[in-house]
């Protein structure tokens, strides 16, 4: 997914102390505007997927330590820290192996050849940089780097499948 030039910057920050305190990175987000800003960190526990409030907390006082002090945004900001959730964004290549044969909506930064931006179906992983998605009108192909967003769609199979992590 494309990330602004502040957010790349923030993430190169805060993943290695993400990292240290045993956690994964798995996105950041800037909302707002300059007057208002948040910054919107989502992390998990690497083994469970989840991430509890005292987990939140931890994290959220690294993190505000370190951005602190490299002062990565200008004007005043609000920090969240959150995990991703059970029907959790997909950001990664490796989100999208990890989370083969769950349903999924992607949407693309411009219409594909089928005039189509948005999709939703079964992920069948990836292949050559591009994500393959089994919809109902057949198994479609979609270059990574053309995904604006992605996400999981929440159903009984993957509340079923989070549940025994």
């Amino acid at each position: 997914m494309k990330a602004t030039p502040q957010e790349n910057r923030i993430t190169e920050i805060v993943a290695p102390v993400i990292k240290d305190l045993g956690y994964g990175l798995v996105c950041v987000k800037i909302v707002g505007d300059s007057g208002n800003q948040t910054v919107r960190i989502m992390a998990e526990n690497i083994e469970t997927k989840r991430l509890g409030i005292n987990d939140c907390t931890k994290i959220s006082k690294a993190v505000s330590a370190i951005l602190d002090v490299e002062d990565p945004i200008s004007s005043a900001y609000n920090l969240e820290v959150s995990s991703p959730g059970i029907d959790r964004p997909l950001i990664k290549e490796q989100d999208f192996e990890e989370y083969s044969g769950f349903e999924a909506k992607l949407e693309t930064m411009t219409p594909t050849e089928t005039g189509q931006k948005r999709f939703r179906g079964k992920l069948k992983g990836m292949k050559d940089s591009m994500v393959l998605i089994d919809t109902d009108d057949g198994e479609i192909e979609i270059p990574f780097g053309s995904l604006s967003k992605a996400k999981l769609v929440l159903t009984d199979e993957l509340i079923k499948a989070t549940a025994q992590i």
